[in-house]
């Protein structure tokens, strides 16, 4: 087999992924043995191990205690929309954070009184330190964890009224608009940025991912009148997610 000037372990992966994308290799099907790559391939064991290694850090094969190593069936990517309109009646937790309203879902949340770290305080516009309600979500959609957002209110707007916890008291589970408006603030406008990094291991595992996975992070932040009132983090796995946005045009 003629191969280029790459290591020969990506080389390896590169034509074992091929196989895997073109069905030569479906979902389950045991991954040739670390002893046939390397008489296939004509490389060293150490090589064919790398190459092993690749196709499991990118997600297309797993390993199985005392079985071997199989393809992965892949995720169809869904579609997380993004959006700054809300329709009324439809403020709740996992409408704000998945506006495609095809799309139900339930979801499980924690409540805590936290000092704000740095980057919270940064985009509160408080102090290192100061007083936040943190609320920890686990949305899912049929039942299976689909995605994690994690909220932080400063606890200097909604602290002592009847909207500082999230999820409890006469607008439970409303969301921030809603909420925000009973204690006389009007949410005009909506920050978002969109990146991507390596899951942390709790948020994968919660996720029902595979470990060392991408996940994608969507950083939002509500203001009223110029004043951050809630900022959030939104954390989907990357192979199973592309995120629309659908603004409006004024």
């Amino acid at each position: 087999m003629a191969f280029g000037d790459q290591p020969a372990y990506l080389r390896v992966a590169g034509d074992l992924r091929q196989k895997i994308v073109a069905g030569e290799l479906p979902p389950h099907t045991r991954l040739p043995s670390q002893a046939r790559i390397r008489e296939q391939y004509g490389v060293s064991d150490t090589v064919a191990l790398e190459a092993r290694k690749v196709l499991m850090a990118e997600g297309l094969v797993e390993g199985r205690s005392g079985s071997g190593t199989y393809v992965r069936e892949q995720p169809v990517p869904r579609t997380l929309v993004r959006t700054g309109y809300r329709p009324a009646g439809e403020s709740t937790p996992f409408r704000q954070e998945q506006a495609d309203s095809r799309v139900k879902g339930t979801w499980e949340s924690r409540s805590e009184q936290v000092p704000a770290d740095a980057a919270v305080a940064r985009r509160l516009r408080i102090a290192t330190g100061d007083r936040t309600m943190r609320t920890d979500y686990v949305f899912r959609a049929q039942g299976e964890p689909v995605m994690l957002s994690t909220s932080w209110e400063p606890l200097s707007v909604t602290g002592r009224t009847p909207v500082m916890l999230p999820e409890e008291g006469p607008l439970a589970g409303r969301g921030v608009v809603e909420r925000m408006a009973a204690i006389d603030l009007i949410v005009d406008n909506v920050a978002e940025e969109v990146s991507a990094r390596p899951g942390l291991a709790e948020e994968v595992l919660a996720l029902g991912g595979v470990p060392g996975h991408c996940v994608v992070v969507v950083t939002r932040t509500y203001f009223a009148g110029g004043c951050p009132v809630e900022t959030a983090e939104i954390v989907v796995l990357a192979d199973r997610y592309r995120v629309a946005y659908h603004l409006p045009v004024k």
